[in-house]
């Protein structure tokens, strides 16, 4: 890898180049990930692929952030088969993504919940929504209004500087090296 050399050199300017960052850290442009030895990586993303990386499981959880928390109709309006639903559930359930709660004692039954984990996936969801809205679809099948009255447009923008996420401009700190 480079070292950073200077103004308008290493890490965010495409040079490739690192940084010290303190704490065993190592700051990088993105693109060096490209030049890593071959491997499978451990990374965020794949572990949160390995929790919500199916379809039945974000329908679900799409579901109970509109307020549906019955399985006949989460399988209903997600078109999962039951058992394939139920599968996903105890999934999301097992990794604090949702939580059941009963309603009824004669016979037992419960009703999946977001937990805290779970809302937290709400901009996810909406990112989603609106990629699917301009390439996944023909016309979309909701228009998501703000309270402010206006149809929702998602900025990602770094809550410190109001920059925008983009990915020229995210560094990758490196804080342990693949084994």
């Amino acid at each position: 890898m480079e070292t950073k050399e200077g103004p308008g050199q290493g890490p965010g300017n495409g040079t490739g180049g690192t940084d010290t960052a303190g704490a065993g850290e190592t700051v990088v442009d993105l693109s060096v990930m490209a030049r890593h030895p071959l491997g499978v990586r451990p990374c965020s993303l794949a572990a949160s692929l390995d929790v919500l990386g199916e379809r039945w499981s974000l329908l679900a959880i799409r579901e109970m952030g509109y307020g549906v928390h019955r399985f006949g109709r989460i399988a209903g309006y997600t078109g999962a088969s039951r058992d394939i639903l139920a599968d996903r559930l105890r999934k999301l359930e097992a990794v604090g993504v949702i939580e059941r709660r009963r309603y009824s004692e004669h016979p037992p039954r419960y009703e999946y919940h977001l937990t805290e984990a779970g809302r937290e996936l709400y901009p996810v969801l909406l990112s989603l929504f609106r990629w699917g809205d301009k390439w996944a679809v023909d016309e979309p099948a909701l228009t998501l209004l703000h309270e402010c009255g206006h149809e929702l447009d998602i900025d990602h923008v770094c809550r410190h500087c109001g920059g925008p996420v983009e990915r020229g401009r995210v560094e990758a700190r490196v804080s342990r090296r693949p084994e």
